[in-house]
This record gives structure tokens, sequence and C-alpha cells, in this order.
């Protein structure tokens, strides 16, 4: 189901805790929520629509991936300076983000991952993991 957008930045500080299977429907309302807003939006964390649950949805290659309980376990030393927005806030501002960066997750089954991301798709991810932490960019 598609979800409004959560703008207030003081639910978007609260931390969010490690999902469960009982989390799944989290999970569909974060992709159709993207999906919705794909024209303006590459990425997406729970708590954006007020769940404060450790999934993301990002723009990988062709298509939105959902990440469940992500952690990145390794960073290139390599980083660079950009500019993000959010959906949750107006305009842009400046972050410095890793170039390279190796992520663990559970997929929409439950089933352990583990990929390597280079450049946007790993920026997409690193914005999202933030905010599971309260960081707004």
């Amino acid at each position: 189901m598609i979800k409004d957008i959560v703008r207030d930045e003081a639910v978007l500080a609260v931390k969010s805790e490690p999902a469960t299977k009982t989390d799944m429907q989290t999970v569909r309302d974060l992709l159709d929520t993207v999906k919705a807003n794909e024209e303006r939006c590459v990425g997406m964390a729970a708590n954006m629509i007020g769940v404060h649950k450790t999934i993301l949805v990002a723009l990988i290659g062709d298509e939105y991936t959902a990440m469940i309980n992500p952690v990145i376990v390794d960073r290139s030393k390599e980083t660079y300076e950009t500019e993000e927005g959010c959906l949750s806030l107006n305009g842009v501002r400046p972050v410095t983000r890793h170039r390279i960066i190796t992520v663990e997750y559970l997929d929409r089954k439950f089933k352990r991952r583990r990929g390597i991301f280079r450049d946007f798709e790993a920026e997409i991810i690193q914005h999202e993991i933030e905010h599971f932490s309260g960081i707004i960019i």
C-alpha cells in the first residue's frame, strides 16, 4: 500500500529497531511507496513511512531491492563529496560518501545476502542506512 512520506524531523530522528518476518507488510509498503515516487526518489527507509524498523529499498540496477537489517561491513577508504536530497526534506545538502561498500542483509525471503555496491548505488544505501540511526542529511 502506498504510504504518506513522513516529513516530521522528530519522527525521523527516532532510531530504528531490527526487523523480523512479521514486518513483511512494511517491505511491501516501502516498495509500493518508492515506486509511486520513482520520478523523484531512488531509495527509501522504513522510517520515511513512519515505521521504525531497519528496512530499506534502493534502486539497484534497474529494479528496487529490499534490504532487511542491512549492515555495512566494509567500506573503501576512497570517499567523495556530493549533494543529496530526501523526500522527507526540502532542498539538498552536502554529504561525504564512500565510493564502495560491502553490505550484509536479509532479502525478502529472509535469506542472508552480501553485496558489494559502488558509486551511486552505494550512495543510496548509505543515505538510507543513516535514516536507521535518526540521521537526516
